[in-house]
């Protein structure tokens, strides 16, 4: 086959109009298939962008159900494939059960090779852009930060930062709401470390038992209790010359929190039950979701421990304080469920947007991928709506319109700059550095006496 021409498929069981469709597109290397099995087998082999297909398929020449159950099948196969199908005066029906299905567009026979060339090259060029935003996901999914998709100027900073940190062996504190990444970034300090060949041990202090929890921290030797029938290492030691991640650290038992301590002061460790002192060479990373101060200020986490801890204190915002990322991250998975659930491309309502944007996302991050599974499995069609999401966007929208947000703000400052004068134009004219007619100009078109 060529390989500087794009493969179309033609799935078409009349041979006069594959000798038409061949001969009107042979920009293209176009592929000819005449029933269900033949256009499977092509799809299979060559994966094309863009398939035309004719609802009449043999052994239901005159219906629709054989081309319907092709269609899915391909879309099944190749999800991000463009089918356009091709349907006479009557099939009006059919067609839009097929927009239903998943297919990219319809045209009615007889076709007009300039009108259906343009379609083409149309599904071409979105087929290009898929790909090229599934690149670029790609890409940041092998970044530095690996997992962490955002544009919120505070997260990339965030980021910024962690980068900084990690060739460092400081003790590092991620503060931050449940599902917000506070195990991603942990992750990256050690990947962006000189310890990344080494071990990367995570223990919850929130998930183990209270009278377990030093023998996973520190180990026990054998005889120590009973059921310790021989020497265990605790998740310290196993780090050795790698990173210890804390998760959940405003959990940590009162009288851990001394043995921790003295870890961290003499970096030494004693299994339980043990009278040998072990040397640990482990960069520590903590993370919480609790006002480690106000523990303090409750009696429940020791000061000294926590300004041990905090050599770095890294804050990370909650998704409802992000600008941008809830609808950049409901269309990150949304692909990704799309592929996973092997469902063609699915898009939002623009109510479905309004209240991805307008919900405060208690859960972040978890929550968000959670409620966009469930509506990518879910949708019925081809959009995704509000009700697939089960959000209700209870607030009047941000406006998107450049203009409207330019006036909304002109208005603001205009109201603020007269109340802080007691309304004497003046003065406003001074302090917003415009003139006096600009002023009287602005008060005129807002509204405003």
């Amino acid at each position: 086959m060529s390989q500087d021409k794009k493969s179309l498929l033609v799935i078409e069981d009349d041979p006069g109009l594959q000798r038409q469709l061949r001969w009107s597109f042979d920009a293209y290397e176009v592929l000819v298939a005449s029933d269900r099995e033949s256009a499977l087998a092509l799809v299979r082999r060559h994966e094309p962008a863009v398939v035309t297909m004719d609802l009449g398929l043999p052994p239901d020449p005159d219906g629709a159900s054989e081309g319907l159950a092709t269609l899915e099948q391909i879309l099944e196969l190749v999800p991000d494939t463009k089918v356009i199908v091709l349907t006479g005066n009557q099939d009006h029906g059919n067609a839009l059960k097929a927009i239903a299905a998943g297919a990219y567009d319809f045209h009615q026979k007889p076709f007009d090779p300039n009108i259906l060339s343009l379609v083409i090259e149309r599904a071409y060029y979105l087929y290009a852009l898929q790909q090229e935003n599934r690149n670029l996901l790609q890409a940041q999914m092998n970044s530095p930060i690996s997992g962490l998709i955002t544009r919120d100027p505070v997260l990339s900073k965030v980021c910024r930062n962690v980068e900084k940190v990690a060739p460092s062996d400081a003790t590092v504190i991620l503060l931050g709401e449940s599902g917000t990444g506070k195990e991603i970034l942990a992750r990256a300090l050690h990947q962006l470390s000189a310890r990344r060949e080494k071990r990367f041990m995570a223990i919850n202090c929130a998930a183990i038992p209270e009278s377990l929890l030093e023998s996973e921290l520190f180990g026990y030797e054998k005889g120590a209790y009973t059921g310790a029938v021989k020497q265990t290492p605790g998740k310290i030691e196993l780090a050795h010359e790698g990173t210890f991640f804390l998760d959940e650290v405003g959990d940590l038992p009162m009288p851990l929190q001394a043995k921790l301590l003295r870890f961290l002061q003499e970096r030494v460790i004693e299994r339980i039950g043990g009278r040998k002192e072990i040397p640990v060479d482990v960069r520590v990373v903590c993370a919480t979701h609790q006002n480690l101060k106000k523990l303090i200020e409750d009696g429940r986490f020791r000061e000294d421990l926590y300004y041990r801890l905090s050599e770095i204190l890294i804050t990370i915002p909650p998704l409802r304080q992000r600008v941008g990322d809830a609808a950049l991250l409901a269309h990150h998975f949304k692909n990704k469920f799309c592929m996973q659930e092997k469902r063609s491309s699915l898009n939002f309502s623009q109510e479905a947007l309004a209240a991805i944007e307008s919900h405060s996302w208690p859960g972040n991050v978890r929550e968000m991928e959670n409620c966009i599974k469930r509506a990518v499995i879910m949708a019925e069609g081809s959009v995704i709506g509000a009700d697939d999401l089960g959000l209700y966007s209870t607030s009047a929208a941000e406006p998107i319109n450049l203009r409207q947000i330019r006036d909304r703000a002109e208005c603001n400052a205009l109201m603020k700059a007269l109340a802080r004068v007691d309304g004497n134009v003046v003065k406003a004219a001074e302090l917003l550095g415009v003139s006096r007619p600009t002023i009287y100009d602005l008060m005129n078109r807002h509204g405003l006496k």
